[in-house]
């Protein structure tokens, strides 16, 4: 049963029947009248809301287009035959049964019933609305009729704009604002909501995902990566031909798409809107999956006297996955086996289970030995465990970061005194800048770090060459309102943790560069936001730092790709020592995000320099 079929399906854990569970998801936004007569696009009207909401409406005609008869959001579409001459009045809406609904695709039916505006996820959650029919009596007035032509959704019919600005009167919400679909992708979007649209040769720009979803592009030419995705490279760069495709059909049916591969065909269907991505073509008929044959990356070989750091988000690796072979196989021979790879993600030895458990030498141990079987050097390894339940992450799993690094290559500079708890600090031995603690966390007091990951700090020496590494892994993005939200721009609030993290660790570098100009210095990690991101910004600051991605071309800037954006995540940041010309050479290794049987939702990424 795919999940994102319904909008409902994780939002509610029982039918909506149940009235306090429908009262809890469904914003009524007017005191309920007498009943009306009326079509479906009087019910949809100009704006985003329904100037019904709340209102009973009788007999509302229109051809059913398509059924849910699955999940939490049981229910079925249906289009008025005869539209008025308004683009901006969608001529379908969903009516809501919460149980098996008695229609068939082209049965002509009437509708009596309220007029709701239903919020997906739930109206905190920012997300636009959906106009629905709920508590409805249906009369089935005929079979076997056609179904409405499908609305085509192409290049040319989707705006190069995505959105308007909200109303600031109204917290920048867009919901009163007139749709305008000739010159906004999400008003274009709106005002089809509920009806019969049909993309066809469309490219996947992710891959299909445990819930039976994936996204496509109808515009081809917007932003296109390397690779075939769909890049997302500044906040004004939205990609309005962006496009999530469901089925109403069987999950075993539904295509196993990568990036780059096309539904051949047309792919037809009501158009929905649900929390997990917005506008969502639901499908009763898929086109053919067309292979695009992408491959899996693999980056060069560092030279003797060049040293390669990377770094690797493992998701949640503990001692009962199944993924340690192939995470080996990944590092040993799509990243050559880099001299230190720091891991973020690495869980305790009993994973999920919350027993008070926090050290991950199993965890770490297991990898190591994998890597070994894989051919691979037998790597070292350092970190410092976490207090339990404090740094974030799956519950009970006390992600953290790890350094890996093969003895062979490089060594590591141990200095005791670096607990959990205790800040590592900045000082100065035979002129040189030291770390205080090695391995040691940075300022893990600071309530930056609260419920998060704490920075972990190592000294290497690479042929006598002192480099100081920097693993992060910065707070999620979870809780920021969606790109279709209904505020325009979307409140990203997670960033205001991510700032003060950035500045944390920003001044522990000018520390260490105020001790020694020329020290080389190398952050990285798992940052949860982007290279063009204000937290990228303060990492950077007046040239202390510079992160490196930047380096390539911007249709090869992505680590991660979400909702039919490939965009930046992980970041390798480094200092002005290391950023002198022809001293580094970067590489985003495309392993992961692209692919449906990914290992992790992460692209490993490495910097190889001459320190």
């Amino acid at each position: 049963m795919p999940r994102a079929s319904s909008a409902r399906l994780a939002a509610l854990t029982v039918a909506a029947v149940c009235g306090a569970t429908l009262a809890a998801q469904t914003t009524v936004l007017t005191t309920p009248a007498h009943a009306v007569s009326v079509r479906i696009h009087d019910i949809q009207g100009t704006t985003r809301l329904s100037p019904y909401a709340g209102r009973q409406v009788t007999n509302v005609p229109g051809i059913v287009t398509g059924v849910r008869a699955y999940g939490s959001s049981k229910g079925f579409w249906m289009q008025d035959p005869s539209p008025d001459d308004d683009p901006a009045t969608s001529e379908g809406v969903f009516v809501f049964t919460g149980s098996t609904p008695e229609v068939a695709v082209g049965d002509a039916v009437t509708v009596t019933g309220t007029v709701s505006e239903y919020v997906p996820g739930g109206t905190e959650s920012g997300n636009q609305s959906v106009t629905e029919i709920t508590k409805p009596a249906v009369t089935v007035v005929s079979h076997g009729n056609p179904v409405p032509a499908p609305v085509v959704v192409d290049a040319r019919s989707v705006p190069d704009a995505y959105t308007p600005a909200g109303d600031p009167a109204a917290n920048n919400s867009i919901n009163a604002l007139p749709l305008r679909p000739s010159a906004y992708a999400l008003d274009y979007y709106e005002s089809l909501e509920g009806m019969n649209v049909q993309v066809a040769d469309a490219r996947v720009v992710t891959a299909t995902d445990p819930y039976n979803e994936l996204w496509v592009t109808v515009k081809p030419d917007e932003h296109p990566s390397s690779r075939g995705g769909t890049v997302y490279g500044s906040y004004d760069a939205q990609n309005t031909g962006r496009l999530q495709i469901q089925s109403l059909g069987s999950a075993d049916d539904f295509p196993v798409a990568d990036v780059g591969d096309t539904l051949a065909g047309t792919t037809t269907g009501p158009l929905d809107y649900n929390q997990y991505g917005g506008y969502t073509l639901v499908a009763d008929r898929m086109g053919t999956l067309r292979k695009g044959g992408l491959q899996r990356e693999t980056t060069r070989k560092q030279s003797p006297g060049e040293l390669a750091v990377a770094t690797y988000n493992v998701e949640n690796l503990d001692p009962s996955d199944t993924t340690f072979a192939a995470h080996a196989d990944a590092i040993v021979h799509r990243l050559q086996a880099p001299d230190i790879v720091c891991l973020e993600e690495i869980q305790d030895d009993n994973g999920a289970t919350d027993d008070g458990t926090v050290s991950a030498a199993k965890t770490v141990s297991t990898l190591i030995d994998a890597i070994v079987a894989a051919g691979g050097p037998r790597y070292d390894w350092r970190s410092v465990d976490p207090v339990d339940g404090q740094d974030g992450g799956e519950p009970g799993g006390n992600i953290r970061q790890v350094f890996l690094f093969n003895p062979a290559r490089v060594s590591f500079t141990d200095r005791p005194g670096g607990t959990s708890t205790t800040a590592v600090g900045v000082t100065k031995i035979h002129g040189k800048a030291a770390l205080t603690a090695s391995p040691g966390r940075i300022d893990p007091a600071s309530d930056a770090w609260t419920s998060s990951r704490k920075p972990l700090a190592g000294e290497f020496v690479f042929r006598g060459r002192t480099v100081f590494v920097i693993a992060n892994h910065f707070a999620s993005k979870g809780g920021d309102q969606g790109l279709t939200a209904q505020y325009q721009p979307p409140v990203r609030s997670s960033e205001v943790q991510r700032h003060r993290q950035a500045a944390v660790v920003h001044d522990f570098v000018a520390r260490l560069l105020k001790v020694q100009k020329n020290a080389e210095v190398v952050v990285l990690g798992d940052l949860n936001d982007f290279e063009f991101s204000d937290t990228a910004k303060i990492l950077e600051g007046d040239g202390e730092l510079w992160s490196a991605i930047k380096s390539l071309p911007k249709n090869e800037r992505y680590t991660y790709t979400y909702q039919g954006n490939q965009q930046v995540l992980d970041q390798i940041l480094i200092s002005p020592q290391i950023r002198r010309a022809g001293r580094f050479s970067y590489d985003s290794v495309h392993i992961n995000s692209e692919f449906h049987d990914q290992i992790s939702d992460h692209d490993p990424q490495v910097l190889r320099f001459r320190p």
